[in-house]
């Protein structure tokens, strides 16, 4: 079971992980023991998590998410496949974590007459520096 807050808790069967041999650091240790782990999370048909967070964690997720709707996070960073379980685990709950936060609603604004005014100015100033670089005429 994975707690993500005091709302939302992941139970076991919602995720599988498997175990593979890592190419990481461990010396000829890792030619004989499966320290590496691949977290697999069915996010898509959790019933813990609301459509809302799906969709962002979705979005979120990117490569990780899979066709079927599950998220798949890979971990061997370290040479204990205990340690590589827990990293795992903490990366889907951050991950989760941030799709819990619902992004600020953007307002439109538009700028004030003045800073138009001024950004033309500029604009107007600059073209000028750069139409006296050109040849001189005989004139």
């Amino acid at each position: 079971m994975l707690r993500i807050n005091d709302d939302i808790t992941l139970q076991d069967w919602e995720m599988t992980e498997s175990f593979v041999r890592s190419s990481g650091p461990g010396g000829q240790n890792v030619n004989k023991v499966s320290t590496a782990v691949e977290l697999r999370f069915e996010a898509a048909r959790s019933p813990s998590l609301p459509d809302p967070v799906k969709n962002r964690l979705k979005r979120i997720a990117g490569r990780r998410w899979t066709k079927d709707g599950a998220i798949v996070i890979q971990c061997e960073d370290t040479r204990s496949q205990a340690r590589n379980r827990e990293i795992a685990r903490a990366r889907l709950g951050e991950l989760i974590a941030r799709a819990l936060v619902k992004p600020k609603r953007r307002i439109a604004t538009k700028p004030t007459y003045g800073s138009v005014k001024r950004r033309l100015a500029a604009k107007k100033a600059r073209g000028d520096v750069k139409a006296l670089r050109g040849k001189v005429s005989e004139e």
